[in-house]
């Protein structure tokens, strides 16, 4: 078996798991200490077969960010960014997605505040009022919402249950 083979049995196997982006394969291969045209040549074969779509992955990957673990927008952005995803490709995705019929991927940050404190009141059932704002404002925070959003999915809520 040959280099080309070896890394590239290697990338497939990576890639195995979950889809990844170029960025990912190339650092990865990196560490293997393979050599720059081989990784090129991994990389081109890749695409062309399409086992690598960074514009696939991005647009994937905020659909299931949004859909089973939502955080605002701006920390997906983030996320995606380190992942080595270009600028342009990510606020393509976004507005692909906002311009789609899938109602809960296009779930704007206020939305997913609003889930998120729906799934976790009920915890906080009989606190008082401050300390569920301490509670579920800083869980939120976390989650990369601003305080504007924090301030009214919780004050919507409240309204609800009140």
């Amino acid at each position: 078996m040959d280099e080309f083979e070896k890394y590239l049995n290697q990338s497939l196997r990576f890639l195995s798991y979950r889809p990844r982006t170029e960025k990912e394969i190339r650092d990865k291969l990196a560490t293997k200490n393979a050599p720059q045209e081989v990784i090129e040549n991994i990389v081109i074969k890749l695409k062309e077969h399409k086992f690598l779509n960074d514009e696939d992955f991005a647009k994937r990957f905020i659909e299931q960010r949004l859909r089973f673990k939502p955080k605002s927008l701006r920390i997906i952005k983030l996320e995606l960014k380190q992942k080595g995803i270009s600028h342009e490709i990510i606020e393509q995705a976004v507005v692909n997605l906002q311009n789609g019929n899938d109602s809960e991927a296009t779930n704007s940050d206020l939305e997913s505040a609003k889930k998120i404190v729906e799934q976790k009141m009920p915890r906080y059932q009989g606190l008082p009022k401050q300390e569920i704002y301490n509670k579920l404002g800083s869980f939120l925070a976390r989650r990369g919402f601003n305080w504007d959003i924090i301030k009214k999915s919780i004050d919507d809520s409240l309204e609800d249950r009140l």
